[in-house]
């Protein structure tokens, strides 16, 4: 579990966060944020003021990264590119979630290290991930100013004949609905966004097309609503496309695979980012996933065939 809930003893009366300082190497900020978010017990009760001050024994909540062997693409000096596998999640959800690619990160390249975007939990492809904090500043405003050009492939729905430019308004509706939060529609008060769609190969016994989507624009489910809003839905989207109904049952986890497969075509969203473009420190980099997605599609998941 990364999040260990550990037992820690102080000689003598000092400030929590200098002992923190001290005994575990965080900043003299790392250790009062964590303090303030009440991660820190004395007598079993969380110490929340910064400058409390601790003595004799006490425990502290800290994340303690484990590994499961995940190689990385890529690795610099400045940053290092991770093949995300399909149901990785970027960050845990909270202290219960068993792994995450942050976990991976941190115990292969250091604290210091951490994730500088992200894709969606069932979306598999490239991260790229900064390994010190001036360079997760310096790429998180690549990715502000858009000077990072992304490629993904996916497989949708369908015969795509044409090369697309979907450029229309993303919003995210707001709403107490944990269920209307989740999904993001074309709207034209929305965000401006922009995808372009790239027909590779068209498979006429399963009328589904591999494509290459470029987004130019980074709005939270971006591809899938666009080629939803165009009626090429990506094979296994659980959201879009779906009845309210089953959208339901998939978030509450009640969607089992099989009926997964019958709704939406594979047991996982058939998206992968593909390729990442970009200059950093006068360096141009062009990496491209090791992933081979197409044969993925077809030889794992499309298990309904078999």
């Amino acid at each position: 579990m990364p999040f260990v809930r550990k037992k820690m003893f102080s000689s003598v009366k000092q400030k929590a966060f200098l002992f923190l300082i001290k005994e575990l190497d965080y900043t003299q900020k790392e250790a009062q944020r964590l303090i303030a978010k009440g991660r820190l017990f004395v007598d079993n009760i969380p110490m929340t003021r910064t400058a409390g001050e601790i003595e004799g024994e006490f425990e502290f909540i800290y994340f303690e990264p484990i590994t499961k062997g995940l190689e990385a693409t890529a690795i610099y000096d400045e940053f290092v590119v991770f093949d995300k596998p399909s149901g990785v999640l970027i960050h845990p959800q909270n202290r219960n979630t068993p792994y995450s690619l942050i976990d991976e990160l941190k115990y292969q390249f250091g604290r210091d290290a951490n994730i500088a975007h992200r894709i969606d939990q069932e979306t598999s492809g490239l991260v790229l991930c900064a390994r010190n904090k001036q360079s997760e500043r310096d790429i998180k405003m690549m990715f502000e100013l858009r000077d990072m050009k992304k490629k993904y492939l996916a497989l949708v729905h369908g015969e795509v004949k044409e090369s697309l430019s979907i450029e229309e308004p993303l919003l995210r509706r707001e709403d107490k609905s944990a269920l209307v939060r989740m999904v993001v529609k074309v709207d034209k008060d929305g965000k401006a966004s922009k995808t372009e769609i790239y027909p590779l190969k068209y498979f006429a016994d399963k009328n589904m097309t591999l494509v290459e989507c470029v987004p130019y624009t980074g709005r939270q489910h971006q591809i899938r609503v666009h080629l939803f809003h165009v009626k090429h839905t990506i094979v296994g989207d659980p959201i879009y496309g779906q009845s309210e109904e089953n959208i339901i049952k998939f978030l509450d986890k009640e969607l089992d695979a099989k009926e997964r497969i019958e709704l939406s075509g594979a047991s996982r969203l058939l998206l992968h980012a593909n390729e990442l473009e970009f200059e950093l420190y006068q360096k141009a980099y062009h990496i491209q996933s090791k992933v081979a997605f197409e044969e993925i599609c077809f030889t794992k998941l499309l298990s309904s065939d078999k």
